[in-house]
């Protein structure tokens, strides 16, 4: 194990899978202690099995400190609820990733083609905001909280007490429109404003806040698309996607792991209210 993170709390929500799961084992191999944090320990059904060990296991499997604690991000109590359990279990908390979120479109740019605004349901525009936007709301909150009361930890390279780190998953639609994705482009883009609003208020306090924001990636959430081996009108979708990143493929969960890393690491001392994109070029085009 490295040791850029090494004896700092970090608690990792949505992090049973995909880019959550690869940030927690990252965490731990740089010697983090990790909460991890999800509906379900288990990797959610539409993975197929991809995931057989559940993500805190196997950080104890490889020989780190991780624990599970279920929490659904939409509701206030179990998001203050996380928190406090991680401070009870691990006596503070240094890193927080609000990372769990959702995207209802994919099923209906499949079945439509052509998906936009008016055809939306309220319902899902509610869930989706719920998720990816108060989620992380209410993440940030509760970790600032307990940033204030806790001790800093001790001198970084500049001389600083850092106050804790705040990771917010955004994403290339936090920047842009994502065409027949009215929902998630609004949830993203309201957690790169967040972002900005809580590093400048919080820098006094030494606070960094940034947000990660992912090109196309291969997650479930993209799946439907990815995975559909019979389906031309998937097929044909998945190669688009793929065509408008100019490196030429999707990202990798662990693309955005490694750039966490450096975003809760000494190495990112001077860096806060920053949007960091790992995209392979699409929004450079």
């Amino acid at each position: 194990m490295s040791s850029r993170l090494s004896d700092r709390v970090a608690c990792i929500t949505g992090a049973s899978s995909g880019i959550g799961r690869a940030i927690a084992l990252a965490y731990a191999a740089e010697g983090a202690v990790v909460v991890c944090s999800d509906l379900q320990p288990e990797a959610h059904a539409d993975t197929n099995n991809e995931f057989p060990v559940a993500t805190h296991d196997l950080i104890v499997q490889q020989g780190g400190k991780a624990k599970f604690v279920k929490a659904d991000v939409r509701y206030e109590e179990q998001v203050e609820a996380l928190v406090a359990k991680t401070v009870e279990e691990f006596g503070r908390l240094d890193i927080m990733v609000n990372n769990a979120g959702i995207g209802t479109e994919v099923d209906h740019q499949m079945k439509a083609g052509d998906f936009r605004l008016h055809q939306t349901r309220t319902q899902d525009f509610d869930l989706v905001m719920n998720v990816n936007t108060r989620g992380v709301y209410l993440g940030c909150k509760y970790a600032l909280a307990q940033f204030l009361k806790q001790e800093p930890l001790p001198p970084n390279g500049r001389g600083e007490r850092t106050g804790g780190w705040i990771i917010n998953l955004a994403s290339i639609g936090g920047h842009v429109a994502l065409a027949g994705a009215p929902c998630y482009t609004t949830s993203k883009h309201a957690v790169v404003g967040l972002t900005k609003e809580i590093a400048v208020s919080y820098a006094k306090d030494k606070i960094h806040c940034n947000s990660l924001c992912p090109g196309f990636t291969e997650t479930s959430m993209i799946a439907p698309m990815t995975k559909a081996k019979n389906d031309p009108t998937a097929i044909a979708a998945t190669e688009a996607i793929r065509a408008a990143h100019p490196w030429g493929s999707l990202g990798q969960p662990e693309d955005l792991a490694k750039a966490a890393v450096f975003l809760a690491s000494d190495d990112a001392s001077w860096v806060t209210g920053h949007s960091l994109v790992v995209d392979g070029g699409y929004l450079a085009r």
